[in-house]
């Protein structure tokens, strides 16, 4: 059953979304890891994307390191009438990942979907750059994300399909001195989504990345706000002014791209890295 219909609204601002379910992931099974999220005024990426595969028709195991937050999120889903089950885990550690898949058979059956969204943004160049910040920033960006891929992506193997979805940033697209373990991090997710987009095309699974840009999420926005004493309106609105297209994106944008690559309607792309960020990787750099 598709849950919501119609119009609606961002669930956290009340920003305006449209969307209208047409049961594109009717009868599918998703991980949405990273599909809580950190306190402020909007959605952010990985809660959209939960929210928005149940109301296309899939069943959800929303997988966050805060349960809490993981929770929220499935709730939300209940709310409209999808099925959704919250899961405790840190993808940091590999028997929290293999966990992620038993929890997964457990509540949904079987897989079709994973959609890896946890990263940090590990600030600094080369020179103010201590080796443990580093090492943290490829952990939870590169690492993390390939431990989630390992434990599920033979599971897909086995039932002959499955698409996965890697959220990484335009930075992995663009120079950007003053967060080098953050860009070289995402490069890495892509080169990554590449080498297992073939690795696993012969056995029907497809692996693509999406690049989102400046979004106008809590990490995005409020995280950095309240860590520079500053008003969300004002970090806003300087992102929204470095966006060729004069406004930032939302978690939803985000959402919507993952739904295309994790539909049929994707079923002949694999490999790709798509740049969902209103024309910023157009320009030159991160900064």
């Amino acid at each position: 059953m598709v849950c919501g219909q119609g119009h609606r609204q961002d669930i956290t601002s009340g920003g305006p979304v449209t969307v209208q379910p047409t049961g594109r992931l009717e009868g599918k099974r998703a991980i949405v890891v990273g599909g809580g999220q950190t306190p402020g005024a909007t959605t952010g990426n990985g809660r959209a994307a939960a929210v928005t595969f149940a109301r296309e028709g899939a069943q959800v195991l929303v997988v966050d390191r805060d349960l809490d937050s993981a929770e929220a999120s499935a709730e939300l889903i209940r709310e409209e009438g999808g099925t959704a089950t919250a899961h405790r885990a840190d993808i940091t550690v590999e028997d929290d990942c293999a966990g992620i898949l038993d929890a997964a058979l457990a509540a949904l059956g079987h897989v079709d979907v994973l959609h890896n969204n946890v990263g940090i943004v590990p600030a600094g160049r080369t020179e103010n750059l201590d080796a443990q910040t580093w090492r943290q920033g490829f952990e939870v960006n590169l690492t993390g994300m390939w431990l989630t891929c390992k434990a599920v992506l033979p599971h897909m193997r086995e039932r002959g399909s499955g698409a996965v979805v890697n959220i990484s940033s335009m930075a992995g697209l663009l120079a950007g001195g003053e967060a080098i373990a953050y860009t070289t991090s995402k490069a890495a997710v892509h080169a990554m989504t590449r080498s297992l987009a073939l690795e696993y095309a012969p056995h029907g699974v497809r692996v693509n990345c999406i690049a989102p840009g400046m979004m106008d999420t809590p990490m995005g926005v409020d995280a950095p706000a309240k860590a520079g004493g500053i008003s969300r309106e004002d970090v806003a609105g300087k992102r929204a002014s470095m966006v060729p297209m004069g406004h930032q994106g939302t978690g939803w944008d985000v959402a919507n791209a993952a739904l295309f690559l994790a539909s049929q309607e994707a079923a002949f792309i694999t490999g790709t890295v798509l740049a969902v960020d209103g024309g910023f990787t157009l320009t030159s750099r991160m900064s």
